[in-house]
This record gives structure tokens, C-alpha cells and sequence, in this order.
């Protein structure tokens, strides 16, 4: 029987890991998966940042799991999968959110210790996660991955140059999940916001001439914040996106039209 279209953003019984879901676009993201039904694994390098996350979910009726995790090392991002296996048995839906951007420099002042460091957490942790869920999201012929990337790796800002580099990378990676991985039945898309107002952002949007600047710039005016991303991560999460895959969607308040 054909969905109605309000079920088709159902996620009841799914099983849903995000990654730095403490705060910010991850745990908007969580919250959202959460109150379509999901069981939503949160994860963070902070035990006390995740449990608070945890609990403030939970208080809302949700089904989370806190589970600390540096997706940077792999024997805790193995942990975090296996821990996840242990408490629900399955696995649907992977969202590679963590980040870091340490610096605002120009290429000729990276180090190679702070190159390799958003390399290794940016680009190879997406990658080794994902390929740690793959053969658990290709058992029901249903899976998705939705990488957290960003309008950087699409048009690069001053300062942000490696950052740039990394989430173009995660883009790239995106549609070549989506490729190869399609005939499992697992779809990949990547989400690349814009200026959202969240920690990791606050040296941009903390700075109030350069944050006029923006706003003046945008079609939107404003920049956006990280509930604005639930809807467009739901939708590649549930059945609504069935036929989406190796798709890169912005949501960015225009800014790829400035």
C-alpha cells in the first residue's frame, strides 16, 4: 500500500547514529529523527556533553543513547558502532555531522599538524564510519548516510581554505557512496549549510561587522539557525527520499547565489 505523504517521513523503529549530536546541527538533527520514531544515538567527544543532550531529548519522550565518541580514533568509533549493535540490534541511518576547524589562516601558514589533524576528522572519520556501518545498513536494503558537509566546499571563503578542501572532499566521498553503494540499497546524500549560529561558527558570526557584512549579502538576511537544518536531514533519512541519492543540497540562505 502506497504511504500516505505525512508517513512517508516516518522513522519509527529506525535506528540513527550522529555524530556530534551534543550540540548544534547534530543534535537538531537528532531531536528531529527522534520525534519521527527513530532511536538517535548521540555522540560527542564529551561524556558530559552527550548525557546532557541525552537527557534532554529523553525528557521529551524520545528514544536516545548517549554514547562518547572522538570519531577521530578508530577504536572509539568502532565502539560506538558496536555499542549501538549491542543496544538495538540493527542500524539504518548514519549521520556524519562532526567537524572541527581549528584555524582561520591562509594556505602558506597551515601546519601539517593542523592539515592532517581536520584530514583526519573531517574526511577519514566520515569515511571509516561509514564503512563500519556499511555491511549493517545494506541488510534491509534500505540504508542512508547523510553527510554534514558545507558551502565551503562548493565556493571557498577566505581563511577557510582547508576547511574548503576537507568538505569537498566529504562531498566527493558522498557521490561515490552513492555509486558504488546503490545496488546495496543504501543512499547517500551530503548537506551543505551555510552560516548557522552555532559554536563552531561563533568566530564568524561573533564578529559583528563581518556578520553585517554577510547578512547585507544574503537573500536570506540572516543567517540561519540549526533547527532550520531538521527538515532537509529528515527528508534523506526517511522513505520521502527513496529515489535521492548522491544529491548535494544546500541550505544556505542563498549564498551560492552571492
Amino acid at each position: 500500500m502506497t504511504k500516505s505523504t505525512k508517513n512517508l517521513f516516518e522513522l519509527t523503529g529506525k535506528v540513527a547514529i550522529i555524530t556530534g549530536s551534543s550540540k548544534g546541527i547534530g543534535l537538531a538533527i537528532a531531536s528531529a529523527f527522534a520525534e519521527y520514531g527513530a532511536h538517535v544515538v548521540l555522540s560527542s567527544r564529551s561524556q558530559e556533553a552527550v548525557d546532557k543532550a541525552a537527557e534532554e531529548l529523553s525528557n521529551k519522550g524520545y528514544s536516545t543513547m548517549p554514547q562518547v565518541c572522538h570519531v577521530g580514533d578508530e577504536s572509539q568509533r568502532k565502539n560506538l558502532v558496536n555499542k549501538t549493535l549491542e543496544r538495538f540490534g540493527r542500524l539504518d541511518i548514519l549521520v556524519n555531522n562532526a567537524a572541527i576547524n581549528p584555524v582561520y589562516e591562509p594556505l602558506e601558514q597551515m601546519t601539517d599538524a593542523v592539515y592532517d589533524k581536520m584530514m583526519n576528522v573531517n574526511v577519514k572519520a566520515a569515511f571509516a564510519m561509514s564503512n563500519l556501518c556499511f555491511p549493517h545498513l545494506k541488510e534491509k536494503k534500505e540504508g542512508a548516510i547523510i553527510n554534514i558537509a558545507s558551502v565551503e566546499g562548493l565556493k571557498p571563503s577566505l581563511g577557510l581554505g582547508v576547511y574548503s578542501v576537507t568538505k569537498a572532499a566529504l562531498i566527493m566521498l558522498t557521490q561515490v557512496q552513492a555509486k558504488e553503494w546503490g545496488k546495496h540499497g543504501i543512499r547517500s546524500n551530503a548537506i551543505c549549510p551555510g552560516l548557522i549560529q552555532t559554536k563552531f561558527s561563533k568566530a564568524l558570526w561573533n564578529n559583528e561587522v563581518l556578520l553585517n557584512q554577510v547578512e547585507n549579502e544574503l537573500p536570506a538576511g540572516r543567517m540561519a539557525q540549526p533547527s532550520e537544518m531538521k527538515g532537509l536531514a529528515l527528508y534523506l533519512a526517511s522513505p520521502a527520499a527513496s529515489y535521492s541519492t548522491g544529491g548535494v543540497y544546500t541550505a544556505d540562505g542563498g549564498h551560492m547565489t552571492m
